[in-house]
Order: C-alpha cells, then structure tokens, then sequence
C-alpha cells in the first residue's frame, strides 16, 4: 500500500503512551513487541544487554516499517536493529526490511538466502522488481540460517539463547537426548503439500533463564510435524507466537501439545488468520492460560473466534495500530503482558517457576 503523505503515514502509526518503560539494558529484563503488521508479521526483541532482535518486517508501504520504526525508537528506545530475521520470503513478512533500513541501522541479516527466481515457483511473477529493495538494502553482514544456529547474542549474566529449530525443512538435530519419544501419541493427517514458501520458514525459540518463547513464522502443518514426529525436538514454552497468523493450514495439534504454552500471542489481521480449529486446538491446552490477538477478528466468525477484548490490542478494521508487549523480569521467573494502548497488564509465572 503506498501511502499518499506524511500525515496519512503519521495517522497509521501507534500512539505510544509517554509512560510506556524502556527495554533491556535499564532493569536487566527482557522485552518483546508484537507490532501491528495488518497480519503481517514483526515481532521485535530487545535483550538486557540492551540489542535488539527484530523477526520478520512486514509489508511494504511505509504503513509497517513506520510501525516498527516507532516501538523500537520510542518504546524500546533502540537505535538500530542488531539482528533482523526473515524467517521466509513472502513479502508481508520481508517487505518492510529496506524501508526500516532507511529509517534505522540494520546490521546483521538472517535468512534463507534469497532466490533468484519466486520462491512460490511462480513463473510469472514479478519477484525480480519485489525483492530488489531487500536484495540491495544497506547492512553489514548477512547470514543464511541453518538449522541449530544461536544468534551471538551478548551475555548479561543470565543464560540468554535464540535458537533456529528448523529452516527450508530441514530441522535440527540436537546431540543431547534431552527430548523423549511420544508414548501411544498418533500423528494426525497430513494436510495437502505446501509448495509455497511458507513451509520454507524458520523457526525459533527464545530462552532466557526459565523463560522459553517460540516464533514459527508461517511453518505450515505437513513441516511443523517434522519438528514432533517421531521425537519432538521443542522444549515447554512459556509463550507461543501462533504461527501463521491462526491458519489452519499451520498449528499442527502435535506441535502445540508439546510447546504446551501459557500464553499465546496471534498477530493476525481484521479479516486474515484467527481461524476456528486453531482456536479449538489452543482451548484443549492443557496449561493455556490467556490468549491474546494484535487484531480482532471482524468476519462473521467473530463470535467465536477470537479472545476477550480485553486481550485485544486493536478491535476496529481500522485502527491506530496498537502494538502488545511482553517484560520478562530480570530473574527470568516471571513476565508480565501488556497492551499500553489500553491499559490491560497481566503477570504470569514461567513454567520453570
């Protein structure tokens, strides 16, 4: 979406409220952003040590870089993105990358090595001229993912890690035994081959102390299984990003049984994500207590399938693009979600607790 002027860019940006805290190196806590992308993804990481992670940029157009621009400079108050994820090339998930590049230093890339050709095997498309701005986008180091990698994030003293679980479907293999095989578990069926992108994604799990937080970006199902069948390679979660904005061609029962979350976050779109098996799969978790949406759903589904307002960071179609934030205290022993925008807080104690 190209946007006609400043004014019309400013009135789509988050109004960010005076009192809303920085992050990371001024208490020791860890903080994470889920900015408004329209069903895009962005999710943004600021550590203690005061470096920032950023996950996926949403679309182009200035709408979602402007977003992000505005909760890493005032609400994290961060100066640049130390690390930017693409966890796949669908362009509401990398298409904001050069614009924010514009906006503020990106220093290290990581992806999955961008292709020449569409990566949907789209003969026809104009993949070309759409990736040329990230192709060409100004930042010091790029990395092409694989599976198992830990970003070289600084140390605070606390046991910090972002892990790639798995990327372009192949997963990690961990030399410890620390997963168990599933007893009398069946693996649902199988879902019609993706030979889309999305099923290129990586994904993540963010630890830090006794906290655990997992960013799937789009991994669609028939992949997700790769990550639980026959031995799941992913630890309890204290948080789980639900993937794909709440499709239901993502969020395998399998994969969610074993993250198991406390909270889930859903970075969907008024009228995209938020679908009703992924809210029946999420509702029959044992140990969920909150869900949350960066959008309410407005289709005629609506009635059941989105969470409490309360729990709602913007409920019109066209909002001001409130953003909803995490604080992981400094002992990593509990975290506290809030939407500033509304005012709603809430405290939870990790699953290590």
């Amino acid at each position: 979406m190209r946007l006609p002027s400043v004014l019309l860019l400013a009135a789509a940006l988050p109004v960010l409220p005076v009192s809303t805290a920085s992050a990371g190196a001024v208490d020791g806590t860890l903080d994470l952003y889920w900015i408004d992308s329209e069903g895009g993804g962005s999710t943004l990481v600021v550590t203690p040590a005061g470096e920032s992670v950023l996950i996926d940029s949403g679309n182009p157009g200035g709408r979602d870089s402007g977003r992000i621009h505005a909760v890493a400079t005032k609400a994290a108050r961060i100066r640049q993105i130390d690390h930017y994820i693409t966890t796949h090339f669908h362009v509401d998930h990398f298409g904001g990358a050069a614009e924010l590049a514009a906006l503020m230093p990106v220093v290290h890339v990581w992806d999955n090595g961008l292709p020449d050709a569409d990566p949907d095997g789209n003969k026809t498309s104009t993949w070309p001229l759409t990736s040329k701005a990230y192709r060409t986008m100004p930042v010091k180091e790029r990395h092409v993912v694989k599976p198992g990698v830990t970003l070289p994030l600084k140390s605070s003293g606390r046991p910090l890690e972002l892990r790639c679980l798995i990327a372009r479907q192949e997963r990690w293999e961990p030399k410890s035994k620390e997963f168990k095989a599933w007893t009398n578990e069946g693996l649902p069926s199988a879902k019609p081959v993706d030979t889309s992108d999305n099923a290129n994604s990586s994904a993540w799990t963010l630890t830090f102390g006794g906290f655990r937080f997992y960013d799937g970006g789009d991994l669609t199902w028939n992949v997700e299984a790769k990550l639980v069948w026959p031995m799941p390679m992913v630890p309890g979660v204290d948080i789980y990003q639900v993937t794909h904005h709440g499709l239901d061609v993502s969020n395998h029962p399998l994969l969610l049984r074993a993250l198991n979350p406390t909270v889930s976050v859903m970075n969907n779109g008024p009228t995209k994500g938020a679908m009703g098996e992924v809210f029946q799969t999420l509702r029959g978790l044992s140990t969920l207590q909150a869900q949350y949406q960066v959008h309410k759903n407005v289709r005629p589904d609506g009635a059941t399938n989105n969470c409490p307002d309360e729990f709602i960071a913007n409920k019109e179609a066209k909002c001001s693009g409130n953003f909803i934030h995490c604080r992981v205290a400094a002992d990593g022993m509990s975290y506290t979600i809030d939407i500033p925008a509304t005012g709603h807080t809430k405290t939870y104690v990790t699953r290590a607790k």
